[in-house]
């Protein structure tokens, strides 16, 4: 082998190689659709053509004929009249007719199985893109398909499923770590709470002791005594003797000594 000969293989081999990889399959479908469809019309326009044609010569033969027949009439009637020189050539005529007919109706039988030829190619070339278009869509579905799960398949190689769970894993943990967080701040709301209700509770009880303290501490209760009477009579002409108001400022300086805590 030549050194031009391996070289043009060459060539060759990377020409195909390079189409070859360039060829998309959804567009390769249309096109050779659309190449069929241009194909179609093509036909159709030449059995148009062929089926004028045939009209042409089938009115030509009509015509042919129909002249032989008329000069085979007219010779008919000029032998009737006797005069036979114009019966033959009446029959001349008549016979440059008919052959022309003859010729004519050859030229449209053949016409006529021409067409009839062309009009079963057209129809089956319109059976076959038909079928052409539905298995294109159908290799186009196959094909959208394939690419969709090659995608698929090169996104799921680039995800790092380790890091993935490792991130929920510490996602979780966070999520764990929230929620413990917010049960200790409900609990602690609730002894709140609960220390609230304790404050309420007890200083309802100083309350009744200073009620209790406020009744042993009456004039009227302390005079109405016997033992207080003979006890303390110069106490009770001194508390006759002090004002009210100074009575009820000792007053409430007593009810605010029982409300301190004890220290």
């Amino acid at each position: 082998m030549g050194l031009f000969d391996r070289i043009g293989r060459v060539l060759r081999s990377n020409i195909n190689a390079t189409v070859s990889a360039a060829e998309d399959p959804e567009k390769m479908l249309e096109q050779t659709v659309n190449d069929m469809q241009e194909d179609l019309v093509k036909l159709r326009q030449a059995v148009a053509g062929a089926i004028a044609s045939q009209k042409r010569l089938e009115q030509q033969y009509n015509q042919a004929q129909t002249q032989s027949d008329e000069w085979y009439r007219r010779a008919q009637l000029a032998l009737q009249k006797g005069d036979e020189s114009l019966a033959r050539e009446a029959l001349t005529r008549k016979q440059t007719f008919a052959t022309t007919a003859t010729s004519l109706k050859q030229q449209l039988d053949l016409s006529t199985n021409q067409v009839e030829t062309m009009r079963k190619g057209l129809t089956g070339l319109e059976s076959k893109i038909a079928e052409a278009k539905t298995k294109k869509d159908m290799l186009k579905a196959r094909a959208r398909s394939a690419k969709a799960t090659e995608q698929i398949t090169q996104a799921m190689g680039q995800i790092d499923t380790a890091s993935a769970l490792s991130t929920f894993d510490r996602m979780e943990e966070k999520v764990l770590e929230m929620e413990a967080r917010s049960a200790a701040v409900a609990e602690l709301a609730g002894d709140s709470l609960s220390d609230k209700f304790a404050a309420l509770e007890a200083g309802g009880d100083v309350d009744f002791e200073l009620e209790q303290l406020k009744a042993s501490l009456e004039p009227k209760s302390i005079a109405g005594t016997p033992q207080a009477q003979g006890a303390l009579p110069a106490a009770d002409e001194a508390a006759a003797n002090i004002p009210a108001t100074a009575m009820d400022a000792e007053f409430e300086k007593l009810r605010a000594e029982i409300k301190q805590p004890p220290s």
